[in-house]
């Protein structure tokens, strides 16, 4: 029987750094990928961000300054481009995945902003294997990278931090956490969707009591998902 899950978009970003209004995009990947978690279809950016990339980021996805000013897409059409390619999986009312749905889409939204383009309006539906994994093995021990989730869902991941392969595993892994704990998910890819936003929200609050809790006063963590603005 065939499940929304055979067919699932994939989207990943690496960026000049980790804040979501400030930090630019530099390489993107989507990609579409079958019931076997092989990819059908795939368009990829190297965008030349405008701004200097730090070291520490091109230590991460290798792509450094220089590298991406000659070789990188203008940025604001290229922004565009992945913001179309988006929509019009989401028009066809395929789910799209990304780990850590939060920062990709939130930086893909900022990105939109500052070229002055009308950024994606409640993108829907998306799976973040990342918060689904918190939710339905809460109380796994150990981190809860895409790394530690192909380990722990048996998903092979090689080229860790490129767009490319980050992108793929987390469809592989989304699949593969459908497999082993479907009959407690939501039956459509909209009320999962929907169940994200809470299951999130609730893991913040949980998370920032424990922060609290062992004398972190100060800590704040933001469940707003899969857009913070």
């Amino acid at each position: 029987m065939s499940h929304w899950s055979d067919t699932l978009a994939v989207f990943d970003t690496e960026t000049t750094g980790i804040d979501t209004r400030f930090s630019r995009i530099v390489t993107a990947y989507i990609g579409l990928l079958n019931s076997a978690g092989e990819v059908t279809e795939a368009a990829e950016w190297l965008i030349n961000p405008g701004v200097e990339i730090p070291e520490a980021a091109t230590a991460i996805h290798g792509i450094s300054t220089a590298h991406a000013r000659d070789h990188g897409q203008e940025p604001s059409g290229a922004v565009a481009a992945i913001a179309s390619t988006l929509a019009r999986y989401f028009e066809q009312g395929i789910p799209v995945v990304a780990y850590n749905a939060s920062y990709d889409f939130s930086i893909l939204h900022h990105e939109m902003v500052r070229y002055g383009q009308e950024p994606l309006m409640n993108p829907a539906p998306i799976v973040d294997p990342l918060v689904i994994d918190r939710a339905v093995d809460r109380y796994r021990r150990g981190k809860r990278t895409l790394q530690m989730a192909t380990a722990h869902y048996m998903v092979a991941f090689d080229d860790a931090h490129t767009a490319d392969a980050d992108a793929v595993a987390a469809g592989r892994v989304a699949q593969a956490i459908i497999r082993t704990h479907g009959e407690e998910l939501p039956e459509t890819p909209l009320e999962l969707h929907q169940q994200q936003i809470v299951w999130s929200a609730e893991w913040a609050e949980n998370f920032q009591a424990f922060r609290r809790g062992r004398g972190d006063a100060g800590f704040t963590a933001s469940g707003e998902w899969p857009v913070r603005t």
